[in-house]
């Protein structure tokens, strides 16, 4: 009986330890986001970034994740809930604030991404150049891009060429993609991405704008089974993201542990999600093809027409650029060199 009730104890000290250990964290971080926790990037990016943290702080850094909006609010309120401290860490689309980071917008512009690995890179080195400004209210942790988006449509409304967009009721990512999609000859709806499945099955959109990344977590090829790409090296369009920190929050930590996340910030964490985005590109156009989904691939000469309107919408962007007193060209010229340089 006495070996039992030492046994009795022991089991829970060690318990209590345990239970100790687990709540030892100096620092306890909340990430939120917006999509499910089972998709690209929250499963293949946040969370190992969010390990690697506690690992590389021996514990002393617990990063709490919240996906799909779980601390409430809308994806667009998630820069000013980082900014305002209602969150520690937030991951968003930049594109659902439209117009509040016009800069970052260059790398939206049509028929410039290529890989979202080689776009990533690129776009951390324009962040460092020209938006620092832009995201003076936060303490960047990384910023990126998806890969090549391309056009998904309803089964009675496949894209085959430029005609095929007069009236199509499609969803963009943002302004500049609304414009884009607009000069093509679609109505543009915005949405968050998350509304999308309802919105297709509702008829509300004929289609939607996405890299083949996202199709899978929002049944796209379900939903919308024909899908649109380009011949060339460049996809359609993309959209940037940002990962950010609460600047209160990252000021108050000490210096052992702000060093912890400098080293897991910066160019090579927006290579890991960049890199992420482009295998995610390649399982979601495999579980098209595997469904029986029809690709259009648009041969090089319609590839042309639809280029011709991209190069105007890429114009007037550089001057609305230039009528807010920015360098619209100095900052597009800027974009596709870096995308060039990496691409190579």
């Amino acid at each position: 009986m006495l070996r039992k009730l030492l046994l009795a104890a022991l089991s829970g000290a060690a318990l209590s330890i345990s239970g100790v250990s687990a709540l030892a964290a100096d620092v306890v971080l909340k990430l939120h986001h917006f999509l499910p926790p089972q998709a690209t990037i929250p499963s293949n990016v946040l969370q190992p970034w969010a390990d690697k943290i506690k690992a590389d702080s021996k514990g002393r850094i617990e990063v709490e994740i919240y996906p799909a909006m779980q601390l409430g609010g809308k994806p667009g309120e998630l820069v000013d809930q980082v900014k305002d401290g209602v969150v520690d860490l937030g991951w968003t689309l930049i594109g659902y604030t439209p117009g509040r980071f016009p800069k970052s917008e260059a790398f939206e512009l049509p028929f410039m991404v290529t890989t979202a690995e080689a776009t990533s890179m690129a776009y951390y080195d324009y962040y460092q150049k020209h938006l620092k400004d832009e995201f003076k209210d936060f303490h960047v942790l990384a910023v990126h891009t998806h890969g090549p988006g391309l056009l998904h449509t309803i089964q009675s409304k496949p894209i085959k060429s430029l005609a095929d967009m007069k009236g199509l009721k499609l969803r963009g990512t943002s302004k500049v993609v609304n414009q884009m999609l607009e000069a093509m000859g679609a109505a543009a709806v915005g949405m968050p991405v998350t509304t999308v499945p309802e919105s297709l099955s509702k008829s509300v959109i004929d289609g939607t704008v996405v890299p083949w990344e996202v199709t899978p977590s929002i049944k796209i090829a379900e939903l919308a089974p024909n899908h649109t790409s380009f011949s060339g090296k460049t996809g359609l369009y993309t959209a940037t993201f940002i990962f950010a920190m609460n600047k209160d929050s990252y000021d108050a930590l000490p210096a052992d542990l702000k060093k912890v996340l400098d080293d897991n910030s910066g160019k090579e964490l927006a290579a890991k999600f960049g890199a992420a985005m482009d295998a995610g590109d390649v399982k979601g156009k495999a579980l098209a093809d595997k469904a029986g989904n029809t690709t259009y691939v648009l041969d090089e000469a319609e590839t042309a027409r639809w280029k011709a309107i991209g190069d105007k919408v890429t114009k007037d962007w550089i001057a609305d650029m230039d009528k807010k007193g920015l360098d619209g060209t100095g900052l597009y010229k800027d974009a596709t060199a870096l995308i060039q340089q990496y691409t190579k």
